[in-house]
């Protein structure tokens, strides 16, 4: 957008309650020359701006070529989230952005392609796989892993299950903790690594989620043969100003909001786990 501190109107076109506490907001920008220019790469993120209130960073999870609809899911944690939670349709908010880099979907293209998510870190590898999906022939293997805390926490599932009916694609979940129905893995989102089927070797590996998660599984991934270069990672930071002028997102010697948050993991490795950063 053209003035990247003011935020453009945009309206509730619709809005799906994922599961408790998770809702996804499907947003328009009213202004139609906005509308028409705006466009944004998986990975990226708007910052969300209640009126009177605040605003969140949240990850676009729409594919780009539906950049005139813009879906955002969201946790409803803190005060901005819960206002929007409580939105009805054809409610006003301000959008203000796209912001940060995304996915390096194609460096990734003719290669498999293996994402790996936590809790709901998966939000920001969902238009991943709506533009892989919709652009099959450009990839390999797509295998999609997710890991919950507990079982009722999965969000999507009618989706997941969908995915994994799909050729060449391999969906596989775990819980940490699970309900007596569970019908999936039990434990960490590692545990899922020995069943994927992928030349570990050749492919891109994206994940996000939370840190510890993240740091762990690329020690795993590693170790598996999966070379640093195709490691790529999405990180969480208290973003606030989305154009690395406030500080509040730094890490290291970069900032999350501009310079992420999609990082490839030999950036970011020497910081990586490091408490206070």
């Amino acid at each position: 957008m053209s003035q990247p501190y003011l935020p453009a109107e945009a309206r509730v076109i619709e809005r799906v309650q994922e599961c408790r506490g998770v809702f996804t907001l499907r947003l328009e920008l009213t202004d139609p020359g906005l509308r028409a220019r705006y466009g944004f790469a998986p990975g990226q993120f708007n910052m969300v701006y209640l009126y009177g209130v605040g605003e969140v960073p949240i990850s676009i999870v729409s594919d780009p070529e539906d950049a005139h609809l813009l879906d955002h899911t969201i946790r409803a944690l803190g005060r901005v989230t819960r206002g929007l939670a409580a939105l009805p349709t054809g409610a006003r908010l301000g959008i203000r952005g796209p912001y940060g880099r995304g996915w390096p979907l194609e460096a990734a293209e003719g290669r498999d392609v293996v994402l790996v998510t936590g809790g709901l870190g998966c939000a920001p590898v969902v238009s991943v796989i709506n533009y892989i999906l919709r652009r099959r022939q450009r990839y390999g293997r797509l295998v999609v892993m997710q890991g919950v805390k507990h079982s009722n926490d999965l969000i999507w599932r009618e989706k997941y299950e969908r995915w994994a009916r799909l050729p060449d694609t391999q969906v596989l979940l775990a819980s940490d903790e699970a309900a007596p129905n569970w019908p999936y893995q039990v434990g960490v989102v590692t545990v899922l690594f020995d069943q994927a089927q992928i030349d570990w070797a050749d492919c891109t590996v994206m994940m996000c989620g939370p840190e510890r998660m993240m740091q762990a599984s690329a020690r795993d991934l590693i170790g598996r043969g999966v070379p640093e270069a195709a490691l790529w990672l999405s990180m969480e930071r208290n973003m606030q100003c989305a154009v690395g002028h406030c500080g509040h997102c730094q890490f290291g010697g970069r900032f999350v909001c501009r310079d992420g948050p999609v990082f490839p993991y030999p950036q970011i490795k020497p910081l990586f786990g490091q408490v206070g950063f």
